[in-house]
């Protein structure tokens, strides 16, 4: 039923022209509008509506993330950008923050202004 319908994504915030300052100049995304209740955006065909928060209390694992090639380019490009990657704790990381999974995925965590944890992922 669902299976070929378009997904739209939310993430929260709480400031607008911040996130319109990151999701389209920082990590690129088209921006659609802003509609009041949220900042809308568009990423290779899935929509993303940054819903509008008074406060945001980030979830404490990823609530977005994309699937690129060439991932080490991908992580300088957005540190080029001031985007910093987050160090987790219990996962080994190389110098760039890129962890690779014991099945050759790899995976690079960054936060968005509200401290959403958002990812950059490479699967083999």
């Amino acid at each position: 039923m669902l299976g070929s319908s378009n997904i739209v994504a939310f993430v929260p915030i709480t400031d607008g022209e911040k996130a319109r300052a990151f999701y389209e100049g920082v990590l690129g995304l088209r921006f659609i509008k802003d509609d009041g209740f949220a900042t809308v955006f568009e990423a290779n065909g899935i929509r993303i509506r940054a819903a509008k928060m008074k406060e945001v209390k980030p979830a404490h694992f990823t609530v977005l993330g994309w699937e690129v090639s060439g991932i080490e380019d991908v992580v300088r490009a957005l540190q080029a950008k001031s985007v910093n990657f987050e160090i987790i704790g219990f996962f080994k990381q190389d110098e760039l923050g890129i962890w690779t999974a014991p099945t050759g995925d790899k995976v690079a965590w960054f936060k968005d202004p509200d401290g959403n944890i958002l990812s950059v992922s490479q699967h083999v």
